[in-house]
């Protein structure tokens, strides 16, 4: 191989290194942008999550809604931050309603109930409010609690 072919296979090889170290620069950064979005998103789910939970919350404490149905809704925005939420001790009374009232009707499954069956389910939904009363008004200060403390809260 003479010497001005190795020249030129040097200068093809220095061109083509230099091409895929510009691609690798542009996919990294690529890669950056892209988590940085999806931080981003998260912090944003999550503000949202905090603001809809410190509402419940508060509307749990006021009585202004049923306790079963601030209960389920306190459990999925939790689950939404981090499923790891409804570990905690002071939180697992959302797990507890959310199992003993899952046999009940909603929506419009609920409306084709006749009356009668929707009130014998209104007894069930009203007695275990009842037997749980103290623990989901615990737990709606303690939302409160976590909130106010966010994020150092989290962990």
């Amino acid at each position: 191989m003479s010497e001005m072919t190795a020249v030129i296979l040097l200068g093809i090889a220095l061109v083509i290194v230099a091409g895929l170290g510009a691609y690798a620069w542009t996919l990294w950064k690529e890669v950056r942008r892209r988590e940085a979005f999806k931080r981003d998103e998260v912090r944003r789910a999550n503000e949202m999550c905090l603001e809809s939970l410190d509402a419940i919350a508060k509307a749990i404490l006021q009585e202004q809604v049923d306790l079963t149905e601030g209960a389920l809704r306190c459990k999925v925005l939790l689950e939404i931050i981090d499923p790891a939420l409804m570990e905690r001790q002071s939180f697992q009374i959302f797990g507890v309603i959310q199992s003993r009232t899952a046999h009940l009707h909603t929506h419009s499954a609920r409306e084709a109930l006749s009356p009668k069956e929707r009130m014998k389910e209104d007894r069930q939904r009203w007695a275990i409010e009842e037997e749980h009363r103290q623990e989901v008004l615990d737990a709606a200060r303690a939302v409160l609690e976590f909130k106010s403390s966010w994020p150092g809260s989290l962990h």
